[in-house]
């Protein structure tokens, strides 16, 4: 129960001895502008044809992005392994996310949609968890899931309701500790992702390897070759996503769309179909 609230407990605690404690030192505190008013419509007719024409071709490379960020975030969701009980509905959350984010580039406010790790970690946080060893290796599993929207519509207005608490004490939380807990966040979400665990068994004695399917039925030579593959793709990423240059950043969501034919085209001339379907879960 505990373990549910450590993330709000350590953003109190640390900003506490951020802000005071340490107060000698100079932290960049959370800032906002408390000039800007709210639901004002964009001036969207003032712009020039080109300028609309060029926004349509960013456009379509964010909409690429979405497309697969809520996707892949509902995919990873609704995975077999959670044991949901309720259907997917794909089409249904990208066609409600589609309108949300018009009406909210009508007024110049940040976009919404399904992402890592939150909402793999939303599920985990409804769900009851049980150990189970097999061969030696303890890992956890999904017994059951609290299926409900109530969890998500309260935190959302809590979110909302986060702005009464501008300027005062938002303020008295220095960046650093929000850095601190979106890298706690990234790192704890690689534990489970299969690709980080096949990372791992590169330094991993053949003997010790965990007993996943894809190890029961796929040989260590044809693993290591798609992981290797991911790692040069996933560096390829970093390149682009990381660049300071915002021209290449605008690239990176038609790179994401580029790794689907990658996988279905390229990657099985090198790696059998039966040991993708493998790797792939299946």
């Amino acid at each position: 129960m505990l373990a549910d609230y450590a993330l709000p407990v350590a953003v109190l605690a640390m900003s506490f001895f951020g802000s005071f404690v340490f107060k000698d030192i100079k932290l960049k505190p959370f800032t906002y502008r408390a000039n800007v008013e709210f639901f004002v419509v964009a001036p969207i007719h003032t712009l020039p044809w080109g300028a609309v024409l060029g926004a349509a071709g960013l456009g379509f490379c964010l909409s690429l992005l979405f497309f697969m960020d809520q996707n892949i975030s509902s995919a990873l969701v609704n995975a077999p392994a959670n044991k949901l009980k309720k259907g997917a509905a794909y089409h249904w959350d990208l066609f409600t996310v589609a309108i949300i984010n018009a009406f909210l580039s009508i007024f110049t406010f940040p976009w919404v949609h399904a992402a890592l790790p939150h909402s793999p970690l939303h599920v985990k946080a409804l769900a009851d968890m049980e150990d189970r060893v097999d061969q030696g290796h303890v890992h956890q599993i999904v017994v059951y899931v609290r299926e409900t929207r109530l969890t998500g519509i309260i935190s959302h207005i809590m979110i909302g309701l986060s702005l009464l608490l501008l300027p005062y004490p938002m303020s008295y939380i220095p960046r650093p500790v929000l850095d601190g807990l979106f890298l706690y966040i990234a790192i704890t979400a690689l534990f489970g992702n299969q690709m980080f665990d096949r990372i791992m068994l590169f330094f991993t004695e053949q003997a010790a390897y965990p007993p996943n399917h894809y190890i029961r039925r796929v040989p260590q030579r044809k693993i290591h070759l798609f992981t290797v593959t991911q790692i040069l793709q996933l560096f390829v990423l970093c390149i682009f996503g990381f660049s300071p240059i915002p021209y290449m950043k605008m690239v990176f969501p038609i790179l994401i769309m580029l790794l689907m034919p990658i996988r279905h085209k390229l990657t099985p001339k090198f790696i059998e179909p039966k040991y993708l379907k493998a790797l792939d879960g299946h």
